[in-house]
């Protein structure tokens, strides 16, 4: 029997419609960002129609780069052509630069244990303060406290009074888990808006009961990629290593250590950390031969400065993780947001092939280029 021509045609639209409904339920492509800090090959770019964000494709590394003088003045004005970049000593081609001055998500972790004294916060929180009055007015941040236990006291605000009333509200006791409250606040801050992201750590000594070691936090410290600060407040328990802690802590995440001698070098510190974060540069390249292998690959970073600083010191992430697949985690990234995989500096003093290997001790903490 013939099958009735109206049918037919019904038939054939109810196919087309359920054709189109399959083509909707497709995820949309990501750019891909992984949160351990490694590069990873992200589909091809478009633009979501009626949205504000932008798909980008390519496996894209790109990380911050902070160019002083031997004053430790900022060199600011820089272009691409200023910026040599090596890649496990290869030369890449920059493919994205920034100087834009771009909001960050930070993260405060600060020690609330038996050693802090009343004092000791109240002078944390007002270096913060003035941390915050220079700050780009659209960061936001995330408050971590630790003693015997690290907790998350606050996420992803903007409200700069809700942040510094909870330094009133603290009870000091217990020991220190250091380690613990520095990996929260890295999961606090890779669930941050910004690309740009970095953890100030403050504190008046060494872990004692934290149940991850150094070399654990070390190694998520470095597939994060999250820059950390860390201010020593004295003065310290007899015989502490808490120095050499915080020192290794901020070496190993590229950013800096702060052992600040009085309350005016501490806010002056807090104001270095602000200015440092709005005026890095963001440099990206795709690598000349990609390889989703896990490894890690070595970054160089040359800068030729202009004539007026005679001794310029260049700090930068010193590697990446590329495409660690077992820790990969798609986003999108918002219009005019650094497309970044493992942005923020990375400095440390390994002199080892293996990121993991000890440090040896230098002049510098960081790892720091001259010209």
């Amino acid at each position: 029997m013939n099958t009735p021509l109206p049918v037919l045609w019904r038939t054939a639209f109810v196919t087309v419609l359920l054709a189109f409904a399959s083509l909707l339920a497709m995820p949309q492509p990501l750019v891909a960002q992984s949160s351990s800090g490694a590069a990873a090959i992200a589909p091809k770019a478009s633009a979501l129609e009626n949205d504000s964000r932008v798909v980008i494709s390519t496996e894209l590394v790109s990380f911050a780069v902070t160019v002083t003088d031997k004053e430790g003045q900022y060199v600011p004005g820089l272009d691409p052509t200023a910026f040599t970049v090596y890649d496990d000593g290869v030369r890449q081609e920059i493919s994205y630069f920034s100087d834009r001055d771009a909001p960050a998500s930070v993260g405060i972790v600060f020690d609330v244990s038996g050693s802090m004294t009343g004092d000791k916060i109240l002078r944390a929180k007002n270096a913060l303060a003035r941390f915050i009055q220079t700050s780009h007015p659209e960061d936001e941040y995330s408050l971590i406290s630790f003693s015997d236990t690290a907790k998350l006291l606050l996420d992803k605000t903007r409200d700069s009074e809700a942040l510094l009333s909870q330094f009133g509200n603290v009870k000091l006791k217990g020991n220190t888990a250091l380690y613990d409250a520095v990996i929260l606040g890295l999961e606090a801050v890779a669930r941050g808006r910004y690309a740009k992201r970095a953890l100030i750590v403050i504190s008046d000594g060494e872990d004692n009961h934290s149940r991850t070691d150094f070399g654990q936090v070390r190694r998520k410290v470095q597939e994060a990629g999250v820059t950390i600060y860390t201010i020593l407040i004295g003065p310290l328990l007899p015989r502490s290593n808490g120095g050499s802690v915080m020192d290794k802590l901020a070496t190993v995440s590229g950013g800096k250590s702060f052992f600040p001698r009085n309350d005016e070098k501490m806010s002056e510190d807090f104001e270095q950390i602000a200015l440092e974060l709005r005026r890095q540069y963001s440099i990206g390249y795709t690598p000349s031969n990609p390889t989703a292998d896990g490894k890690w690959h070595r970054l160089k970073v040359e800068v030729e400065a202009p004539l007026t600083a005679k001794r310029t010191i260049v700090r930068t992430r010193t590697g990446y993780y590329a495409g660690n697949s077992s820790s990969q985690n798609l986003s999108v990234i918002a219009a005019n947001e650094s497309p970044t995989i493992a942005q923020e500096t990375v400095i440390d003093c390994c002199a080892d092939e293996d990121p993991m290997a000890e440090c040896r001790k230098k002049e510098f903490s960081s790892q720091e280029l001259y010209r």
